[in-house]
């Protein structure tokens, strides 16, 4: 089964890919990932978006297909994937399915996680991470047991990315609304498009995912 995580930086859609890994045996593929293994790799299509990148252009959308291409045909793709970060607009989507079609495959269905804008800039700006293991948490929602000091290895040094702040998600979110909103009517002029309640609690999201995918199988 090939699915869609859709939803806005934040939404949550890389933890309930994980989940959905663990639990389904899908892969989750975020194009970000992808596209640094490929170059790491040395492969043709690797080599290409290196070149492009390089020049400080951005990836054309034939190079992200290829890489995505490159990727499912590694042995470990069994049960399905979970495309994450991709498509971003309507031409993307158009190519993604004449991809999957070349391989006899299909889109199965196409998960929107709708977050509302405020709850996202709160989630976002709030987190910050164990600089020594990387264990994740936030300043209101998941905070370590002792203040200042790392659940997990004990640490007391901790760090935020540079772009988790007020400002930097609102831009993001002002892209992504403006990019997704023709790609959201797409899927569902298509019929695969799904709705779950991104702003429940992370087993409703998961529970919320699993009952669409078993609609899908009836």
């Amino acid at each position: 089964m090939n699915l869609i995580l859709l939803g806005p930086p934040g939404a949550g859609k890389g933890t309930q890919a994980k989940i959905l890994e663990e639990k389904l045996g899908y892969k989750q593929l975020s194009t970000g990932d992808m596209l640094r293994a490929a170059i790491n790799a040395g492969s043709e299509v690797g080599l290409k978006a290196k070149a492009i990148m390089d020049r400080g252009d951005l990836v054309s959308d034939d190079v992200i297909l290829g890489i995505v291409a490159e990727r499912m045909s590694k042995h470990d793709i069994t049960n399905g994937v979970i495309f994450d970060g991709f498509p971003r607009t309507p031409a993307q989507a158009e190519a993604l399915d004449k991809m999957l079609a070349g391989r006899a495959q299909k889109l199965d269905a196409v998960i929107e996680m709708k977050v509302d804008d405020e709850v996202l800039v709160k989630r976002i700006s709030g987190r910050f991470t164990c600089a020594k293991c990387g264990k994740g948490y936030h300043e209101e929602f998941a905070k370590p047991k002792v203040a200042g000091v790392c659940d997990a290895c004990g640490s007391t040094e901790f760090k935020r990315r540079p772009d988790d702040n007020e400002k930097t998600v609102r831009d993001r979110l002002q892209v992504y609304n403006k990019q997704t909103a023709p790609l959201v009517a797409y899927y569902h002029n298509k019929g695969n498009l799904h709705v779950v309640d991104g702003m429940a609690e992370i087993a409703q999201v998961t529970s919320a995912v699993e009952v669409v995918l078993k609609g899908l199988k009836a």
